[in-house]
């Protein structure tokens, strides 16, 4: 199973106002660990920076100056991402920044590239509903070391993210696990039998027969003897008890 854990970093907030993307980094998962493959890459979006965004990710014009423009890095990230299922905090946001700029290339979009997208922060919401989901309150909630983010970055938050997004499904690990194990009876590679602990069996004492007797006549009782463990209890003797 191949994800890509995803973020992104941006003029301004609305693609439809006009705003472009500017950096772009992503990390790679294959059956749940990080495989140290990476996607980074800064974009020369051809305009202004809101003074806003540039205080959140720190990012300006000068810098981006000289960084290559979205379709020179186009066919780079669509064979990062391609057949791949997509991992991003607040999806809607990043899909649709990456959906405008591939469009306007009149380029498949991401629905087309990838398999699915899981959106992490509305899983965090439905996980515990009323409590903050922001990625530093995951990290937080999480034991995720973030203190070296002073600023948004999107390839620093795409790792951030990934370490969270494991955290958050770590229990859909466990079975996965569990559904790989093999069914009995089955054989290991060379025709093998598959070596198996006998099953310890724990039998109820004495004691603890007469009490479990003593319940189930208790129920009975109170059920006048209407109970699904035994026969039915003729009309007149149910009606004595």
């Amino acid at each position: 199973m191949r994800q890509i854990v995803l973020d992104t970093e941006t003029t301004g907030l609305d693609w439809r106002n006009g705003d472009r993307v500017i950096e772009i980094g992503c990390v790679e998962l294959l059956n749940r660990s990080l495989t140290g493959r990476h996607f980074h890459v800064y974009i020369n979006p051809q305009r202004s920076i809101d003074a806003e965004a540039i205080a959140v990710h720190g990012i300006t014009e000068e810098f981006l100056a000289d960084k290559p423009a979205f379709s020179a890095i186009v066919d780079e990230f669509e064979e990062f991402v391609r057949d791949a299922d997509l991992i991003i905090h607040n999806a809607s946001f990043d899909v649709g920044f990456l959906n405008h700029e591939l469009s306007l290339l009149k380029r498949p979009k991401l629905d087309v590239l990838c398999r699915e997208v899981i959106d992490t922060l509305r899983m965090a919401k439905e996980q515990n509903p009323g409590k903050k989901a922001s990625l530093d309150a995951l990290c937080e909630r999480y034991e995720i070391d973030n203190g070296h983010r002073t600023l948004h970055g999107a390839l620093l938050d795409s790792e951030l993210l990934a370490e969270v997004y494991l955290a958050m499904t770590r229990g859909q690990e466990s079975l996965i696990m569990a559904l790989d194990e093999p069914a009995p009876g089955a054989v290991e590679e060379g025709g093998l039998p598959i070596e198996r602990l006998p099953l310890r069996v724990l039998r109820a004492t004495a004691e603890e027969l007469a009490g479990h007797d003593k319940v189930l006549g208790e129920i009975e009782k109170a059920n006048k003897g209407l109970c699904l463990w035994k026969e039915p209890v003729p009309a007149e003797e149910a009606a004595a008890a």
